[in-house]
């Protein structure tokens, strides 16, 4: 009888534990929200998206100053618009959102410096990685070319916006952070974990930089649209004052996906469709 009644309240102190993790998770996810409601909280409508094209035209490579950048190129068409893959990963892992958005644009995919294909010079920062962009832009003729950059990507389109602002045409942001701080503390323990266990310059650039500046997002002078998944990895307050610290900017927050959901992960192809072109046919209207 009494171990029975030790197992009782064993199974009610547990129950209590699971039913004050699940009403704790319920408040927080009802103040995500609220939260992210106040700043354009969207669905992404993707009922009329075309088919997507079948892959790259062409694979190339171009020397730049100090890196060897790999490229695909899609679509034959349309303005030029140049992807920026996260830290990490490569042109492959924007691969599904090329295919889509080659049905109106003549998309150039990249791989970063120390990424995919491309060389590795031993040196890495997003103000490198820009200048790579700057280079690309011109070894290649591209005219005013949009950007659309995913994570590391997105902090490379604003440092290209900024640092030089009379070369795009416009560009999307998805999921950028102005400094490491504004990173949500789940997301810095787990690069930390990984940083001690295989040390990696990836990982020490993701937990040293960026510094971006309210006067350094003051000098973008081409359209911008800022976007973050509802429950991102980082603070919503820092995609806030991406938004508010670029003039006439446009801001999402795309409802009930996280940091890579909606454009860097199978099935998302449609999404970022739907996100991105949009906004770009704005621009031409």
């Amino acid at each position: 009888m009494k171990k029975a009644g030790k197992a009782k309240k064993a199974l009610i102190a547990v129950g209590c534990v699971v039913l004050a993790v699940a009403v704790g998770a319920a408040i927080w996810v009802t103040s995500v929200h609220f939260g992210a409601k106040k700043n354009n909280l969207i669905k992404l409508d993707t009922s009329s998206v075309p088919e997507p094209v079948a892959g790259p035209e062409k694979e190339d490579y171009v020397q730049l100053s100090d890196v060897k950048m790999h490229y695909a190129v899609y679509g034959k068409g349309g303005h030029p618009l140049i992807l920026i893959h996260g830290n990490s990963l490569d042109l492959t892992s924007l691969d599904e959102a090329a295919r889509y958005l080659a049905n109106d644009y003549t998309v150039y995919s990249l791989d970063s410096r120390c990424h995919g294909k491309s060389t590795d010079p031993g040196e890495i920062s997003y103000d490198l990685m820009a200048k790579d962009v700057k280079e690309f832009i011109e070894k290649t003729g591209l005219e005013k070319p949009y950007v659309v950059g995913h994570s590391d990507g997105a902090i490379v389109a604003l440092t290209v916006a900024y640092t030089y602002p009379d070369l795009l045409g416009g560009f999307v942001a998805c999921g950028a952070n102005t400094d490491p701080k504004t990173f949500k503390a789940f997301f810095t323990l787990a690069v930390k974990n990984n940083n001690r266990k295989k040390p990696d310059k990836l990982n020490d650039m993701m937990l040293t930089e960026p510094h971006i500046t309210k006067d350094d997002l003051s000098k973008i002078k081409c359209p911008a649209y800022i976007v973050a998944g509802e429950f991102d990895i980082m603070d919503l307050s820092d995609t806030v004052f991406i938004h508010d610290s670029i003039k006439d900017s446009k801001i999402a927050i795309v409802e009930m996906n996280d940091h890579s959901s909606y454009i860097a992960r199978e099935n998302s192809g449609e999404k970022a469709y739907a996100l991105v072109s949009p906004f770009f046919k704005s621009l031409e209207d």
